[in-house]
């Protein structure tokens, strides 16, 4: 992919997956950011729809988060399973959307992404907690720009 087609460089890129590895530390909770250019179909239906592709469901304790991003079309979602969304509701995730929509007005992408993977994390780390027998069940890379048929759209 193009410089021109991203809107992290590989250092802010490393920054977010940090951000990610630093919030899994204290709970069991699973996060995940993915990126692509383009969306036309309703924002959450895309990012349920991601979400299952990257199988988030998967969890034992339903309690995954996905960071959806489409830039180009400059869409934004913040979703979460059963399990965390039980705990937080739809109040905590558009408070964190209306965040991450601040930063990315300013065009500080990656610090705005870190910021809300912080806060998730608090959150996760509230109602699931570490503990001494967790896994990461999930990649803690940013994921890109493919459809269900791992085609890639950019």
């Amino acid at each position: 992919m193009s410089t021109k087609d991203r809107i992290l460089s590989e250092s802010e890129e490393q920054q977010i997956v940090e951000a990610i590895r630093n919030a899994e530390k204290n709970t069991s909770g699973e996060i995940r950011v993915h990126i692509e250019k383009l969306n036309e179909k309703p924002t959450i239906e895309r990012a349920q729809e991601v979400f299952y592709w990257l199988n988030m469901q998967e969890t034992e304790f339903q309690n995954g988060i996905l960071i959806y991003i489409a830039y180009e079309t400059r869409k934004v979602a913040i979703i979460g399973d059963k399990g965390i969304h039980s705990f937080v509701g739809d109040d905590f995730w558009n408070a964190e959307n209306d965040l991450l929509i601040h930063y990315f007005k300013q065009e500080k992408y990656a610090d705005g992404i870190a910021v809300v993977v912080e806060h998730i994390g608090a959150k996760l780390k509230e109602f699931f907690p570490y503990n001494k027998d967790d896994k990461n069940e999930l990649s803690d890379e940013i994921s890109n720009g493919q459809d269900e048929d791992k085609k890639v759209l950019f």
